[in-house]
């Protein structure tokens, strides 16, 4: 059990690590959460115009949600679910950053990547496919999310399933600004400029 906790405790830390907000800052664009969303993700970085930043980001939020799985499989592989939900607490409300971090999407991600391989690629591609379509990452995530839980359950993961939907409804409950600008027709297009 103390094996457990102090896993937990490393997966938070992990996933608190505001990688968005760390490379813009060391690349000299100030900070990012005074532009655009004010989010700390790739979505926002990418805002600056600086594509290699938002590509770091992204790959850097997905890969602390992976590893924290990686990391709980080896060493108490029955709580492995429970370190992957510390890990994106840990990005949705980082101490560093009085709580307010990221809406998961990335980390979310590549939780379910090192969870179960497929049902992380069902969910990458119903991103990719809504991304491409709408032009709106808000939009993407949830399509990508919404889709996650039913994939792990018609794959036979049903602890996955479970985890997927706890997921989701966290993704969901830190984009209510963004549903509420999507129903509205004025959420921002992939790329936009802050």
């Amino acid at each position: 059990m103390i094996l457990l906790l102090l896993l937990l405790i490393f997966s938070y830390f992990l996933g608190s690590i505001p990688f968005g907000l760390v490379l813009t800052k060391a690349a000299g664009l100030g900070d990012i959460r005074s532009i655009g969303s004010g989010n700390i993700g790739a979505t926002n970085v990418l805002r600056t115009g600086n594509r290699k930043l938002a590509a770091a980001t992204l790959f850097l939020d997905g890969f602390k949600g992976a590893l924290a799985v990686l990391i709980a499989r080896h060493f108490v592989p029955q709580y492995w679910p429970l370190a992957a939900l510390a890990v994106f607490l840990g990005h949705l409300f980082p101490v560093w950053l009085h709580f307010k971090g990221g809406k998961g999407v990335a980390t979310g991600l590549g939780i379910l990547l090192a969870a179960c391989f497929p049902v992380g690629l069902i969910a990458c591609a119903a991103w990719l496919a809504a991304a491409r379509t709408l032009r709106i990452s808000s939009a993407a995530a949830l399509t990508a999310f919404a889709i996650a839980p039913l994939a792990a359950l018609a794959l036979g993961h049903g602890r996955l399933a479970v985890l997927a939907l706890l997921i989701a409804a966290l993704v969901y409950w830190k984009h209510r600004a963004n549903i509420a600008r999507l129903r509205a027709g004025t959420e921002p297009r992939i790329g936009k400029k802050a």
